[in-house]
């Protein structure tokens, strides 16, 4: 309550009047005038109603005291036991914090950012932006309930904008201990075939278990290595690259009995395989319209190195051609297919037949380089149904088909099969999708028998025109006519004779985008993309493995003929599993070096500096097999001593003004009275 004052004039006038009362008031003082302490009265009550004081009163209602409590909703908080332990310390918190009516409480939960490539727990941000609207005297205290893992600590001496405790409820235990892989420098490419290196390291977090890791490698789902890794030391390791395109390598260490978590215990690495100089062996057993239809395809690809050989004249045939004009250069038949077989990817015998060139032998050397891996195409014409077809060779014992002696003669269109349609190979050519297809007639077809492997084009009649087989751990294919030439002449409007000629070299020398069963993952941003290649029906759902250790069952999208995909966006980041029938493939989603993906013990080291700095505590919530929090102890004032069994809230002194009772002292009777009797008083004094 207090006195204020709304004058009627302004203060200088009033000052000047009071001025003039004062020199009014000596001069009667002075010359002794009766009356003179009366008109000093009148004089005074006039001014002071001129002054018009009010007295006023506020009322007022406290603030409340601010507690923001930021939870740990991160990757490293999400397993059973600390979500458990996070939940209820909040619960705990909630109800201690209720039972002070002057405390209001700001829950703020943090989850990892679900746009961001690089997860991390950003705790400290989130506090700022939970108090940006808050003056810095309302703030008694900051609770974080995290493992400790912080990712956006600012530094010890960084003004925080308020003057009040940090607490740290720490969940996890005291005693945890965490393994964990990490790719430490690796190649992004590699050439196909050649030794590469690379150092992986294993780290124990925590108590340390001691001892040597064992660190399983598999490279495409096959295991090639296991080693002996010294945690702390960096481990090299050398390999080969398998194959061209994608390969993915995936380090795995052995869990630990009581380890935190197995989510990082595993690491991938992919390594693109690039094909240097390939090298094809073309051999074409006579002149025809379209030899140079595979020669121009070779050719033109800088990576390979085509050797072509054609055979003009069998050894026996004698024409009478001067030695002068006849090639100068050998057939090398046993450097190519004894000596050197081995370094060829790919062998393509084009309308060739056995005339004395090759040994009986050398068939059985090529029959064997299949066996053990290579890749064999045969471009059949009439000769594959004569007397001297090389499937009378020993060769037959690969080939996917014997021939029955019969040529069909008639035009038609080669179509695709019921297989031939979800193939890699042949799905999805050009004019494909018409009928009849949208491309030109062939003419000839070599008859055979029942063939081995698939049949993904046909001829007329439904006769096989192109047949795919695994054989050993090699690859053959046969193309039952010799008029693919027409196509790249753009007879009838041509065809697609690049695509499938291209298409069938790679499925031979095993590309992996070319193979007929298959699943594949990428990461695009935080979505996940699996694809799975299939020639039989709807493969079923697909089972993924999250980081934190939960499954989901996700069904495919048919997305065309053999081909099923899913497109579903991650709420996690880390190292994905995903499996369909007895085919899996790993998947990285987010950064590999992000913070969230490495410590994950929980600590009290991060929070300590703050609480000491700014008198709070740090004390873990685990008790047994509950939780324990410490009391809470509103002060007022600044807090100067820490408190290490209590969690110490500064209250604020703020006010809210909520309205003002104010009571004119002269205004109304009463003034008008006071001043009519300070008049009348002087009058009658002076009337005397």
């Amino acid at each position: 309550m207090d006195i204020q004052f709304a004058p009627f004039l302004p203060w200088p006038l009033l000052a000047a009047l009071g001025l003039v009362a004062v020199l009014l008031v000596a001069l009667s003082l002075w010359r002794g005038l009766r009356g003179a302490t009366l008109r000093a009265l009148a004089l005074a009550a006039l001014l002071l109603a001129l002054s018009n004081p009010t007295l006023t009163q506020e009322e007022r209602e406290p603030l409340a005291t601010i507690v923001p409590v930021i939870v740990d909703r991160s990757q490293s908080q999400d397993t059973a036991e600390r979500r458990a332990q996070t939940d209820a310390a909040l619960a705990d918190l909630r109800e201690r914090l209720g039972r002070f009516p002057r405390i209001e409480p700001r829950i703020v939960e943090v989850e990892n950012d679900p746009v961001s490539d690089t997860p991390a727990t950003r705790l400290f941000s989130a506090l700022t932006s939970a108090i940006s609207d808050v003056p810095p005297s309302r703030i008694g205290a900051a609770i974080f309930i995290t493992d400790g893992q912080i990712h956006d600590l600012p530094g010890i001496n960084h003004e925080l904008g308020f003057n009040a405790p940090i607490h740290g409820l720490i969940t996890g235990r005291a005693d945890e201990f965490d393994r964990r892989v990490e790719v430490v420098r690796a190649p992004r490419f590699g050439i196909v075939g050649e030794e590469q290196d690379m150092t992986l390291r294993v780290f124990d977090d925590g108590r340390a278990p001691g001892g040597a890791a064992t660190v399983t490698v598999r490279m495409n789902g096959e295991v090639i290595a296991t080693l002996q890794a010294t945690p702390g030391a960096p481990t090299p390791f050398r390999f080969t690259v398998p194959r061209g395109g994608n390969n993915i390598m995936e380090f795995s260490v052995a869990e630990l009995p009581g380890e935190v978590t197995t989510a990082n215990n595993r690491a991938v690495h992919i390594i693109d395989g690039i094909r240097q100089n390939l090298r094809v062996l073309l051999v074409s057993g006579e002149p025809h319209a379209g030899e140079r239809a595979w020669r121009n395809l070779l050719k033109s690809d800088a990576s390979v190195d085509l050797v072509h050989f054609t055979i003009l004249r069998p050894p026996e045939k004698q024409d009478g051609t001067p030695i002068n004009e006849l090639s100068l250069i050998a057939f090398p038949t046993r450097e190519l297919f004894v000596e050197k077989i081995n370094d060829f990817d790919l062998i393509i015998f084009d309308r060739y037949q056995h005339r004395g060139v090759l040994p009986i032998l050398y068939y059985d050397y090529i029959a064997q380089y299949v066996e053990n891996g290579g890749a064999l195409l045969i471009a059949a014409g009439p000769e594959h149904a004569g007397p001297d077809s090389i499937a009378s060779t020993p060769l037959s014992t690969v080939l996917p088909a014997a021939p029955t002696g019969d040529v069909h003669q008639a035009g038609f269109f080669p179509r695709l099969s019921e297989l031939g349609r979800k193939h890699p190979v042949t799905r999805g050519l050009d004019g494909s999708g018409n009928e009849p297809p949208a491309w030109g007639r062939w003419f000839r077809t070599i008859d055979v028998g029942p063939a081995r492997g698939e049949t993904v084009m046909q001829g007329d009649g439904g006769r096989p025109l192109l047949i795919l087989n695994r054989q050993g751990q090699g690859r053959v294919a046969m193309f039952l006519s010799d008029q693919g030439w027409l196509w790249a002449r753009g007879f009838e409007g041509g065809g697609p004779h690049v695509a499938l000629y291209r298409r069938i070299a790679h499925w031979l020398m095993k590309e992996p985008e070319l193979e007929e069963e298959a699943l594949t993952a990428r990461a695009v941003g935080r979505t996940l993309e699996a694809t799975r290649q299939t020639i039989g029906d709807d493969p079923g759902p697909a089972t993924i493995r999250y980081p934190s250790g939960r499954t989901e069952q996700v069904p495919f999208t048919a997305a065309g003929p053999g081909l099923y995909r899913i497109e579903q966006r991650m709420d996690e980041t880390g190292l994905f599993e995903v499996r369909n029938g007895q085919f899996s493939t790993l998947v990285h989603i987010g950064a590999v070096d992000a913070p969230e993906f490495k410590a994950m013990i929980s600590t009290t080291a991060t929070l300590a500096p703050y609480a000491a700095r700014t008198r709070g505590l740090v004390a873990r919530v685990e008790s047994g097999n509950a939780i324990r929090l410490p009391d809470l102890l509103p002060v007022r004032g600044e807090v100067r001593i820490n408190d290490s069994s209590r969690m110490v809230i500064r209250m604020t002194d703020e006010t809210v003004l909520k309205g003002i009772d104010t009571l004119p002292l002269f205004a109304g009777f009463a003034g008008l009275a006071a001043l009519l009797a300070a008049i009348s008083a002087m009058w009658w004094r002076e009337g005397r």
